[in-house]
């Protein structure tokens, strides 16, 4: 991909820079969401399969995302890299600012919410979960629930005490 300028603002908003791209990477992230199926139908946004199919081809050109190699008949599986690690405070950031400025359904905005809780110290723990899960890391420690899972369930409880209608 041919940088437009050689700034390095210029050269990550040119790989991050799209809605399409930053969402592909919140589901690979938050939702452990690594096929396209997977990808296709969890999407919220409801993306369209020619637009994902692209935007997978160029974070994995881009260094984001590894495309595993499928043998005929099977999914092909994709992995964030450590670039794609480093991504996370940047969701967050993104994330913690539409806490404050937008509004959004209350599982994900709860899930947020834990996220701006644990701090910094939370984003490089759930850094370090997804070097294990998508790099083969070995795990720092083992105690109860993973963070990611601890997410998942902040997003089940907002949704769980949302009221039903008569």
């Amino acid at each position: 991909m041919e940088q437009r300028s050689g700034g390095p603002i210029n050269a990550a908003v040119e790989v991050l820079g799209d809605r399409w791209s930053l969402l592909i990477l919140s589901d690979v992230i938050f939702n452990d969401r690594r096929h396209f199926r997977a990808l296709l139908t969890g999407s919220v946004e409801g993306i369209a399969s020619n637009i994902l199919a692209d935007r997978l081809v160029r974070l994995v050109e881009a260094g984001i995302l590894t495309r595993g190699t499928a043998a005929r008949g099977q999914r092909a599986r994709y992995s964030i890299t450590e670039a794609g690690v480093q991504t996370l405070p940047i969701l967050c950031a993104l994330g913690n600012w539409g806490l404050d400025w937008r509004s959004g359904s209350d599982e994900l905005r709860n899930r947020q919410q834990v996220i701006r809780d644990g701090g910094p110290a939370l984003v490089e723990d759930l850094m370090d979960e997804l070097r294990v899960r998508h790099l083969d890391a070995l795990p720092k420690s083992a105690d109860g629930p993973s963070l990611l899972e601890r997410l998942g369930a902040a997003s089940t409880a907002a949704a769980s005490d949302r009221p039903t209608d008569p």
